[in-house]
């Protein structure tokens, strides 16, 4: 067996239903928004939720959900935030609208007033608004390189004095050949020195947190401004 069978056999394993949709719209539509994002809702929008309250986020913090999708943590933060303090940004409009319209009540909606971007280059300025807590969920487990820097490179002035950064990523022992272009249902790892750098090289100090439960085994970083 080549490496090629053995690759598509752990995406299969790690994301079983997104595996078989496209990209966009079509994909949403074939497997819904909460299996497009990978599925295990309520456990790893959960985990998030839990993870970051532990490490200080009160109702009166602004959190930037990068990737929020179809809001699996949004459900649970946007509640707990006061109006207008849940961010988020997306690239798949049909994901944010599918979250909005199925999993927040309308009396939710107009009370929190989430604020969130549609963008696929990371536009934060949009959101014109300082963060406390950002958090990017199992997305550069789906980016190469250069898009990942830019993610950091465009949050850096507008992560509060103080903010603190979180990101999860499939880890390898030796660096590996990621695809060249992002993909929604591809498979990128990274070594844990690629992670730090990815940060220190954008003005971010980074710590390796590691384990942290996560279902598909993901690791976790932390970021915080120089």
């Amino acid at each position: 067996m080549d490496m090629k069978y053995y690759f598509i056999k752990a995406v299969r394993k790690l994301y079983p239903l997104a595996f078989l949709a496209p990209e966009g719209d079509k994909g949403i539509a074939t497997i819904g928004h909460r299996e497009y994002i990978g599925g295990n809702w309520d456990e790893i929008g959960t985990l998030q939720f839990d993870f970051l309250k532990s490490k200080g986020l009160k109702p009166d913090s602004y959190l930037l959900d990068i990737a929020c999708g179809s809001l699996r943590l949004g459900v649970r933060a946007i509640p707990y935030l006061e109006a207008r303090h849940y961010l988020g940004i997306e690239k798949e409009k049909g994901l944010v609208q599918a979250g909005l319209n199925n999993e927040l009540s309308q009396g939710l909606r107009e009370e929190k007033q989430p604020h969130i971007v549609i963008s696929d280059a990371f536009e934060i300025d949009k959101l014109g608004q300082l963060i406390d807590f950002a958090i990017a969920q199992s997305l550069f487990s789906h980016l190469p390189p250069d898009l990942i820097h830019l993610c950091f490179r465009n949050l850096h002035p507008w992560l509060r004095s103080g903010g603190v950064f979180y990101a999860t990523y499939f880890e390898v022992p030796t660096p590996r050949k990621n695809p060249s272009k992002p993909h929604d249902h591809g498979y990128f790892a990274y070594t844990a020195k690629e992670m730090v750098e990815f940060g220190e090289s954008n003005g971010f100090t980074a710590t390796y947190i590691g384990d942290w439960n996560h279902p598909r085994n993901q690791v976790i970083v932390e970021y915080k401004k120089h």
